[in-house]
């Protein structure tokens, strides 16, 4: 297993799907559904577009867990990655989310499955932290090394640094929190629109960091792992360009394989240059999603990586395949958060 890359991946399709309005204020990537588009017609684009990632992820040898949403309260529950992350040593985190309409994403069947595939040896909710105003949302608010052990973090009212310093204390990371704003001076909202850490390469917007000394700090602590740069502009920042993860595939003949998945848009919108730098250590796997695109989150936003060991006898097929879980999915609040803990 790759530290960086995770071979198995959870996604979820939401049966509906709607740019969230109660995250509209703050995401300057978010877009109204074209005019006269209705939203039956939009959430099956989208689904369609959600059917496709896992299809793609798939063909590159990925595993891939989809759990079915049928709940028609969680517009943006195709972004699982904000509530959600895993880690080595057998260690989970559940965050805590600024929307209050987002919060009941949280899924205590997630965690099961998790739990009965791989070794979990703890739970840490940071949940709790939303009536006091105080949110974290997950590898949205973070872009986490696991390698270096760096937990790279655009300040925001998504990223609160007093709960970052606890998630690294908790989860043995370093945080590195900096400033991030577009030429119109509005912050970021999420680090993973902006920098996507692989294993050789690192894609970031360092120039919409405006302080120049923490911007030369955070190129300096990208470049002393080794890592090429490839340095984004805004407007490739706004063509999800950022917004992309390192996996690692399977070839048919068994052999390993990183690959960068990003949007078709994203790809698009770098130059031949920049592709050649990604290429050199990854195969790029792009999906068409403008559907789920107006939401203002891609393919990264869409994926929980599994960086967890697998329990030997876990009766899970390593070969491609998407362990689909077709069922009312139910709101993981506290209490069932708690029963999902070991």
């Amino acid at each position: 297993m790759s530290a960086q890359a995770p071979s198995t991946v959870i996604l979820v399709r939401a049966a509906r799907f709607v740019p969230n309005p109660a995250t509209a204020a703050d995401n300057a990537f978010q877009r109204d559904v074209p005019a006269g588009q209705s939203e039956t017609a939009t959430s099956t684009r989208a689904v369609a577009e959600m059917d496709a990632v896992a299809q793609a992820l798939r063909d590159a040898g990925v595993t891939v867990h989809v759990f079915d949403d049928h709940d028609h309260t969680r517009p943006d529950s195709v972004f699982p990655n904000n509530w959600l992350s895993t880690h080595a040593g057998g260690k989970i985190a559940v965050y805590p989310m600024y929307a209050s309409n987002r919060r009941h994403e949280r899924r205590a069947d997630v965690l099961e499955l998790l739990k009965s595939h791989y070794r979990v040896q703890t739970i840490v909710d940071y949940s709790g932290l939303e009536p006091d105003g105080i949110f974290l949302e997950g590898t949205g608010a973070m872009v986490l090394d696991h390698v270096s052990r760096v937990a790279y973090t655009a300040r925001s009212h998504r990223a609160d640094t007093h709960v970052l310093e606890r998630f690294c204390t908790d989860f043995g990371y370093e945080p590195m929190a900096f400033e991030a704003v577009d030429s119109a001076g509005v912050p970021v909202y999420h680090t993973n629109v902006i920098a996507c850490i692989g294993t050789k390469v690192a894609m970031f917007a360092l120039e919409m960091i405006p302080d120049e000394q923490r911007r030369a700090e955070v190129r300096e602590r990208l470049a002393v792992t080794g890592r090429k740069i490839v340095e984004l502009t805004e407007q490739q920042i706004r063509d999800f360009a950022g917004n992309a993860v390192e996996l690692q595939g399977r070839r048919p003949d068994g052999s390993t394989r990183p690959i960068m998945a990003m949007s078709a848009r994203a790809r698009a919108s770098l130059t031949p240059d920049q592709l050649a730098t990604i290429e050199e250590s990854c195969e790029i796997v792009a999906v068409d999603i403008p559907t789920i695109e107006l939401a203002g989150g891609s393919v990264r936003c869409m994926i929980a990586g599994v960086h967890l060991d697998r329990r030997p006898t876990a009766d899970l097929d390593l070969t491609p395949a998407v362990a689909a879980i077709d069922q009312d999915p139910h709101s993981a609040d506290g209490q069932d958060l708690a029963r999902a803990r070991t």
